[in-house]
């Protein structure tokens, strides 16, 4: 199994909302921070959101705030992103991935799940 894998992502009209899941395996995913990265077509990943390890704590990057909601169930070892309002640059991969800390590397990442906005 791979350390994070992303639930199917989708096709979805602007102003539409969709929900995606991160599901770890094999890593203690209850002490990790965990990020929700946007990827698109031949460019850099940009963070999305990110959480704590209990949820208590949240960020999220200008272009998303009041859209997107990120959450975790650590019982399911499962952290989700809700988002609201879509817009068609939200189209690209999506990406999961752990570190430690908010401030320290990434060592934990998911395969990448497509969502595209569009009309």
């Amino acid at each position: 199994q791979v350390p994070l894998s992303e639930s199917w992502g989708g096709l979805v009209q602007p102003g539409g909302s969709l929900i995606l899941s991160c599901s770890a395996s094999g890593f203690p995913f209850s002490n990790y921070y965990i990020s929700w990265f946007h990827q698109a077509p031949g460019k850099d990943r940009e963070f999305v959101a990110g959480i704590n390890w209990s949820g208590s704590k949240t960020d999220y990057a200008d272009f998303v705030k009041g859209r997107f909601t990120i959450s975790r169930d650590n019982a399911k070892n499962t952290v989700y992103l809700k988002m609201n309002s879509l817009k068609t640059e939200d189209t690209g991969i999506y990406i999961c991935a752990g570190s430690i800390t908010k401030t320290q590397r990434y060592n934990y990442w998911g395969q990448g799940t497509q969502v595209t906005v569009s009309s």
